[in-house]
């Protein structure tokens, strides 16, 4: 950890814990012996996720046909990673309740959606897996959104004016928001590939697993409210094997669907 980083987080006191339900909800998806009977057991043991999570079920989102009205029975439509994905969604949500973090929240959710649907429609990674990948990306900002508000302040200055958010940052704290997710990711002990797309989502060259980055760079960047299409960086998009002719096509289309799930969420 460099010292930066180090600084950052060791001067805060509220540096968020993740929450035990995802950690296990992690390890019982990873682990090949474990079963849908796993994660069911550790929704029942919470109310308030047992209520959410039928919720979710029956929304727009999913589009059961059938009213669903047994966590088990849920669990059964919705397979491990989708459940997974659910149990993140919900239980994170707390850590954006700050109200600078609200977008941020948004955000996360609609990248997690347009990661989700792009690699479900061009099968270039497991698409439960890359919501994952998608909502997870921009945790560091969690961090460095508890800094000073007038450092934050003309952070948003320079991007308004063209700096990138990472030189922005970099120029105000020596370090950046990926750089401190993935210091978060570790600390979080969650897994090695999340890690190295949260700390090079910007960068994906840089990356072990380019392909996975480039997704998440993608669709972070289509994303954007001031979306421009002439940023974005070709040789990323070639890693995904894509011919990318309309990309505000794509973007209508991720923020519409994201849009039903944010709602379902808010609820």
């Amino acid at each position: 950890m460099n010292d930066a980083i180090k600084k950052l987080i060791d001067n805060l006191d509220d540096v968020p814990a993740m929450p035990n339900v995802v950690i296990k909800a992690l390890n019982i998806v990873k682990d090949a012996n474990s079963s849908i009977k796993d994660l069911g057991s550790i929704i029942s043991c919470d109310q308030s996720l047992s209520i959410k999570v039928l919720n979710l079920v029956n929304s727009a989102y999913y589009g059961f046909a059938q009213q669903i009205t047994s966590i088990q029975r849920a669990l059964a439509l919705l397979g491990m990673n989708r459940t997974k994905n659910i149990i993140i969604a919900v239980a994170m949500k707390p850590m954006f309740s700050e109200e600078r973090n609200k977008l941020l929240w948004e955000h996360a959710i609609t990248t997690a959606v347009g990661c989700e649907y792009l690699a479900e429609h061009i099968k270039i990674s497991d698409h439960d897996e890359a919501f994952v990948m998608g909502f997870m990306h921009d945790i560091g900002k969690i961090v460095m959104n508890m800094q000073d508000e007038e450092v934050l302040a003309k952070i948003k200055e320079f991007v308004n004016d063209g700096s990138s958010i990472i030189e922005a940052e970099n120029t105000f704290f020596n370090t950046n928001h990926a750089e401190v997710g993935a210091t978060l990711s570790k600390k979080w002990q969650l897994p090695i590939l999340l890690t190295n797309i949260i700390k090079y989502h910007h960068n994906p060259s840089a990356s072990s697993v380019p392909v996975e980055c480039s997704l998440v760079y993608l669709v972070d960047k289509l994303v954007q409210p001031k979306f421009n299409p002439e940023q974005l960086d070709n040789k990323f998009i070639e890693n995904l094997n894509i011919k990318l002719d309309k990309p505000e096509i794509l973007r209508d289309s991720i923020l519409d669907k994201a849009a039903i799930l944010i709602n379902d969420l808010s609820m």
